[in-house]
């Protein structure tokens, strides 16, 4: 066992120092931007594909390339017992939490659910260090939301009920994602790779049914591949690659931009045109992103670990959907 760890970590090497060349914001910007890129093509995908269906297409293929390229069977056949629950819970809330996303998605412009889904790690940050800074992340916060939101209650209730949903899996995600990248037992992205065995099925069961008319289709195939790469296996790489060499202060501050990146490829990609009040909602959102502080970043020093995409932002785990 030794002397296949030694072979696989002298065959990682070579990436990781041609990764060292490439500054790491400039993976942070490819992660961004397919964060919501995928997302926006699967939306375009919706007038082909249901949503759930559109979701099962982004987690199965996401799967098949994670297993093709890091087999995770072989971590997961050496893991404890409660590893291998972590990682299979992990799993489940990726399934969920995709498919309430997309269907999310259908309903309200991408930057609005975006902003939404910001809103736990924002409390929860303010949950672990009660200072005065988090509570005016957390005032800003809520007050960008419910900018957002207001008006959408009135048209699209149900989109505004699955964002809160998928916000709510997202903060659960947080804090297994968290779990995880600290499991002893799981190296890299390898956890990462088992979740995503795990949601396939899981995926399956909640919307499998609704992409069995389109599996003889070659282009809503592919596309869904095309979903599936660009926003689960792409952005993942560009995480590990960014949090490397980037502190969590300024992985942080960068990642407050995102909901602003969200609602840009919104108007580009899918001519969603933000009103006065939804401009206004997402820069509060922003604002509140770049101010909150975690536990780690007002004084405490976190145990040594290696960053992974199951925990992008080191102990803040930020991740969207």
């Amino acid at each position: 066992m030794f002397r296949r760890s030694v072979r696989r970590d002298n065959q990682d090497m070579p990436t990781a120092s041609r990764s060292n060349t490439i500054p790491p914001q400039v993976y942070f910007v490819g992660s961004a931007v397919f964060h919501y890129l995928g997302p926006a093509f699967a939306v375009l995908l919706f007038a082909r594909v249901a949503p759930l269906g559109v979701a099962w297409l982004r987690i199965v293929s996401a799967a098949v390339v994670f297993a093709l390229w890091r087999r995770p069977w072989r971590t997961l056949r050496l893991a404890d017992r409660a590893t291998v629950q972590l990682i299979a819970g992990l799993g489940v809330v990726l399934a969920v939490m995709n498919s309430c996303f997309y269907e999310a998605i259908a309903r309200l412009p991408l930057g609005t659910v975006s902003a939404i889904e910001f809103l736990p790690v924002i409390v929860l940050a303010a949950m672990g260090v009660r200072s005065p800074r988090n509570g005016l992340a957390l005032a800003l916060a809520v007050a960008g939301v419910y900018a957002l939101v207001a008006v959408q209650l009135h048209g699209e209730p149900l989109g505004v009920a699955l964002a809160f949903a998928n916000a709510g899996l997202f903060a659960l995600y947080i804090v297994l994602a968290h779990r995880v990248s600290r499991a002893s037992r799981v190296p890299g992205i390898d956890g990462l790779a088992g979740a995503m065995l795990f949601a396939a099925p899981v995926t399956t069961a909640i919307g499998g049914w609704v992409v069995l008319p389109h599996l003889l289709d070659p282009v809503a195939i592919g596309a869904g591949v095309g979903v599936g790469v660009t926003s689960s296996v792409i952005p993942y790489v560009c995480d590990q690659l960014a949090m490397v060499r980037l502190s969590r202060a300024t992985y942080s501050l960068m990642v407050s931009l995102l909901p602003a990146t969200a609602t840009v490829i919104g108007i580009v990609v899918l001519a969603q045109i933000p009103a006065a009040r939804q401009v206004l909602g997402v820069a509060l959102v922003v604002a509140a992103v770049a101010l909150h502080r975690d536990r780690a970043q007002a004084g405490a020093t976190p145990p040594t670990r290696a960053r992974t995409p199951a925990d992008p932002a080191g102990d803040t785990a930020l991740r969207f959907g």
